[in-house]
């Protein structure tokens, strides 16, 4: 169906375009702050302090049967996305050296990633966390907070050329929808007798 194609090939062009704009927006400064975003790691004390507000919020119960279900979303989510999508799709990183764009896309640290990135596990992990989170604290400024941070560093992502913008939409789609069903799921262990306990007003 030519029109289907040619709004394919319309998306992938505009896809590749603001990729190139947002990498191709560079400077020393910046290529140091989205490295440090894009790092799992610097992102301990803030799992940390999430971790001490939900069992504050919960209570200890509650609190590791809601840990629990983050673990296994994350699992889901990572699964979903790495195992599944992926390999299925075989989307091209844009800082691949198989990709024909790799030569115009800004590298920091020679970083490459892997060979495939569609969908973005980065994307899709932060924004579950921040989906999942946001329905626990029921609080709307911890909402804003944690889908920013969601935002930030799947942008990091864009900026290092890793992923393309579709790559992070998608992810969110995706994180986004599996953290509603684990929410739900865990709402219906809560509900369960020994678990039906009132939720701590701070």
């Amino acid at each position: 169906m030519p029109f289907i194609h040619s709004l394919f090939q319309w998306i992938t062009d505009a896809d590749e375009a603001l990729l190139l704009a947002i990498n191709g927006f560079h400077t020393a400064f910046l290529d140091t702050i989205m490295w440090a975003l894009s790092d799992k790691l610097i992102w301990v004390p803030l799992y940390l302090i999430l971790t001490y507000f939900v069992f504050k919020r919960l209570g200890w119960k509650r609190g590791v049967v809601c840990m629990v279900f983050i673990a296994i979303m994350v699992t889901i989510v990572d699964q979903t996305c790495g195992s599944l999508i992926r390999p299925a799709v075989e989307r091209l990183r844009p800082s691949s050296p198989d990709n024909p764009i790799s030569s115009l896309v800004h590298l920091v640290n020679g970083y490459h990633g892997g060979r495939y990135g569609f969908p973005s596990c980065h994307a899709a992990n932060t924004m579950a966390l921040a989906v999942f989170l946001s329905k626990v604290f029921a609080n709307r400024r911890a909402t804003i907070a944690l889908i920013t941070w969601s935002v930030v560093v799947s942008y990091s992502r864009v900026y290092l050329g890793v992923h393309y913008p579709g790559d992070i939409v998608v992810g969110f789609i995706v994180g986004a929808l599996i953290a509603m069903l684990c929410f739900k799921l865990m709402s219906m262990v809560f509900a369960m007798p020994r678990l039906a306990l009132s939720v701590k007003h701070n």
